[in-house]
């Protein structure tokens, strides 16, 4: 795939954002060399890439292209320029931890071009909640919204008890988790993004788990709803291991994550064999109508993007952090 096109509409954007030196650009061509050599290429009606990504704080930013050690926020221009040619890479991206102040992330709108769509939550002002939104950019060449848009909101009966009473949700998502469908082809697919509370100790994490487990299977078996094919959440979990209770409760009523995302890291600051497996992609694979349509057993594809192979390579990982993310994105590709 060809690099980002970085255009701009003077009546509209600000020249100053989407014009960036030669510095800038010399550190975006390495970029998009390691995105064309790890990732797929979008082909026309042959693939469909869904990713997510936990991009940190994804609030304000910086009127600067060099960065600087009293820049607040850190991250910059070139920063969201680096962040937009890898989210260009994908058909439809999960972002968590979009902040109430939008400025980086309608920057890197800008940096897309106009055939890129936004779809988001309003902010959660709970503490808990961290004054963060859930978000869906997507490109809209290669899919489009189908229709329903919800926040997820679990019934008084299951809060507390029915299927999920062994330590159960005894009040709603910290973060309401967001399902949005979309079209691509002649398939419907709906994505169910979320950012489990990562509370004071491990086990604080298991009913909300748990609960989306549950209430996923619930949704994907009924025959009678339109809205109920091609089900997935991703997002960030906050799941330490493949073996803890976390992710057994995720995984508890079939959702199950593609094997190639298995031992791979997560964030920047993980190491091989010392992996956490706090972001996910998960679907159901039997079940009837809750088994997935699309092909991925038979031409898919799914991994991580390791951006911190190719950018601000000579920062330490806590700096990083603050300019781009803590996390690298996951994708998951699919045939038709």
């Amino acid at each position: 795939m060809p690099a980002l096109e970085i255009k701009t509409d003077p009546g509209r954007d600000n020249p100053k954002v989407l014009e960036p030196p030669a510095a800038t650009r010399q550190e975006l061509a390495k970029l998009e060399a390691g995105l064309d050599a790890e990732l797929p290429r979008k082909v026309v009606d042959r693939n469909l890439l869904v990713a997510t990504w936990n991009i940190r704080a994804f609030g304000g930013m910086s009127d600067t292209w060099v960065r600087g050690p009293d820049d607040h926020p850190k991250r910059n221009m070139s920063d969201v320029l680096a962040i937009a040619a890898i989210l260009s890479r994908f058909d439809v991206i999960a972002i968590q931890e979009a902040k109430d102040d939008l400025r980086a992330l309608r920057h890197a709108l800008k940096a897309l071009g106009p055939e890129w769509g936004l779809i988001l939550t309003d902010v959660n002002a709970s503490q808990p909640g961290n004054d963060e939104r859930l978000a869906y950019v997507f490109d809209t060449r290669r899919v489009r919204p189908s229709g329903l848009a919800a926040e997820i909101v679990l019934p008084d009966e299951q809060l507390g008890g029915g299927a999920v009473a062994d330590g159960a949700l005894r009040e709603q998502f910290a973060r309401t988790p967001y399902a949005v469908s979309f079209r691509w082809a002649a398939q419907t697919f709906i994505l169910v993004t979320l950012h489990v509370k990562y509370g004071d100790d491990a086990s604080d994490r298991t009913p909300e788990l748990k609960a989306i487990a549950e209430w996923m299977y619930e949704w994907a078996r009924k025959t009678s709803d339109e809205y109920n094919q091609n089900l997935m959440c991703l997002g960030d979990f906050n799941i330490d291991a493949t073996t803890d209770a976390n992710y057994k409760a995720l995984t508890s009523t079939g959702l199950t994550p593609p094997e190639d995302l298995r031992g791979l890291t997560r964030t920047i600051f993980d190491h091989p064999g010392k992996e956490h497996y706090y972001d996910q992609i998960a679907w159901f694979v039997k079940g009837g109508r809750a088994k997935l349509t699309l092909d991925f057993e038979g031409s898919g594809h799914a991994g991580r993007f390791e951006w911190t192979k190719h950018l601000l390579t000579g920062m330490d990982n806590v700096a990083k952090s603050w300019h781009i993310s803590d996390h690298y994105p996951l994708w998951v590709e699919f045939g038709t």
